[in-house]
């Protein structure tokens, strides 16, 4: 969800006396990766998921604060649009059973929110981009009331100057603009986390970046918006533009957006932080009584709110995470390029082929990211994100080859031996990774699943075609059998 502000106004002097504690911040951060003060004995993963109300009809629900009233439950919280909320899972060691603790636990969760919020007429749907969302849904009134949101907005759209356009040319063609950034809340999300040391960051960075667009090929679940069938994860394009702060000028000039896949493989978790601090003006320029120096040499652990809060508005698909827990601060890579679902059962099958994958990349004698350039992992990224399955990738040793078939031959073997790295019991390693390998098998995941149910309606209207199909998804989705076994 990230960090609460206040509504408030920003002057010339907040703003300057921001930028000087960020930097400030950076110094800070810099001394305590060169002193080591980080937990890196036993660490943890973690995982969040953005989910999408609907009626009983199947249209948009926009009653996140009665739903999250309802289920009062902390680990539940407001997300930008009003159809929207959060879980948040309680972090997990894998090699304590962690991913059926996630199952268990998500599946557990999520059920006992649907038995409270259905008296509402609310329902919960793990889809990137809900299909019944129109344009009618993109209204200023539809921004949920946390602070931080309107405020977001406002910053985004005092930088930018002018509406948001949105181009996506896919399988259709949209082209819209909105006066707001509410189209970002049709992007829910699920986030990954994994904890690392400084000293392997980059290489798990590095790792996640490179099979970010075999990830998006085997798990797109955004085939539609506003009507229109798009890419097949259309979270991508639209995520981009929705919240991108540059005008056209300044697009031609190369300034670099605030959704960023990045520019270049990195040497330390410093690199992205001082590319943030260097590349970005502050959105939310608030500025914290904290001295951090003061507070690090008086052997406390800084919390560089100011910092934090800069990262949380640069919306890197792989992001870098400083927190603290207990008092301990440490890093973490949070993977957030995949939407939710179609089932509990689909998301940690995600879920462990990124986890396993990750380690055994970011452990090889030769590293992956030294045998491929950066801007091949990019247009893979963007590659997969149009085709899905039908995607053909970059990869070292192979050159162009189908998404699916490379997961098959090549990095599915690679999850089973990072799992077995982490610790996790044989039974289910076997279970998740049996269900990517399914999927593959099949060349069915949640995007091309609902676009073939789509065609069988072809005779419909479009509108009653996408409630209907999103209705069976829902019935299939609560049976929690993987996407591939549907019909």
């Amino acid at each position: 969800m990230g960090e609460e502000v206040e509504q408030q106004e920003f002057s010339r002097t907040d703003r300057t006396r921001h930028r000087e504690k960020v930097r400030r911040n950076l110094d800070v951060f810099a001394r305590m990766l060169r002193e080591a003060r980080f937990d890196t004995d036993d660490p943890m993963t973690g995982l969040e998921v953005e989910l999408n109300l609907v009626d009983d009809a199947g249209d948009p629900a926009l009653k996140n604060s009665e739903v999250l009233e309802a289920i009062a439950d902390p680990d539940f919280q407001t997300e930008l649009g009003q159809f929207n909320i959060e879980i948040n899972v309680a972090p997990a060691r894998l090699r304590e059973g962690g991913l059926a603790t996630f199952h268990d636990s998500l599946r557990r969760s999520l059920n006992n929110a649907e038995e409270k919020s259905a008296p509402l007429g609310a329902h919960q749907v793990m889809i990137g981009i809900l299909p019944t969302l129109g344009e009618q849904h993109m209204g200023i009134g539809a921004i949920s009331a946390n602070p931080r949101y309107k405020l977001l907005s406002e910053q985004i759209l005092r930088v930018r100057g002018e509406d948001i356009t949105i181009n996506i040319a896919g399988r259709e063609r949209l082209s819209t603009t909105a006066d707001s950034i509410l189209p970002e809340a049709a992007c829910t999300s699920t986030q990954f986390h994994v904890q690392t040391s400084p000293d392997q960051f980059a290489a798990y960075w590095n790792a996640a970046q490179a099979i970010a667009g075999v990830q998006l090929a085997v798990a797109a679940n955004s085939p539609y918006l506003f009507g229109k069938e798009l890419w097949r994860e259309t979270r991508i394009p639209l995520f981009e533009q929705a919240t991108d702060t540059r005008s056209e000028e300044l697009k031609a000039q190369g300034v670099r957006p605030r959704v960023w896949f990045g520019e270049r493989w990195i040497t330390s978790v410093f690199d992205l932080f001082e590319e943030n601090v260097r590349y970005f003006p502050a959105l939310l320029p608030i500025t914290d009584d904290e001295d951090p120096l003061e507070v690090l040499e008086s052997g406390g652990t800084p919390h560089l709110h100011e910092l934090r809060l800069h990262n949380g508005t640069i919306y890197r698909w792989n992001r870098p995470v400083y927190d603290i827990a207990h008092g301990v601060p440490h890093l973490r890579v949070e993977n957030r390029l995949l939407a939710a679902g179609p089932t509990v059962a689909d998301t940690i099958a995600n879920a462990a082929f990124w986890w396993g994958l990750v380690r055994h990349l970011a452990e090889s004698e030769r590293p992956l990211w030294s045998q491929m350039s950066f801007s091949a992992a990019e247009e893979n990224f963007h590659v997969a994100a149009r085709m899905g399955f039908d995607s053909l990738v970059y990869w070292p040793g192979l050159g162009q080859v189908r998404a699916s078939e490379l997961v098959l031959r090549r990095l599915l073997p690679m999850a089973y031996e990072g799992l077995d790295q982490w610790g996790v019991p044989p039974e289910q390693r076997d279970h998740f990774l049996g269900i990517i390998e399914q999927r593959c098998l099949a060349a069915t995941g949640g995007a091309e699943w609902f676009v073939r149910r789509m065609g069988a309606r072809a005779d419909e209207q479009r509108e009653d075609a996408l409630r209907a199909t999103l209705l069976d998804y829902c019935d299939r989705m609560h049976t929690n059998e993987p996407v591939h076994t549907w019909d």
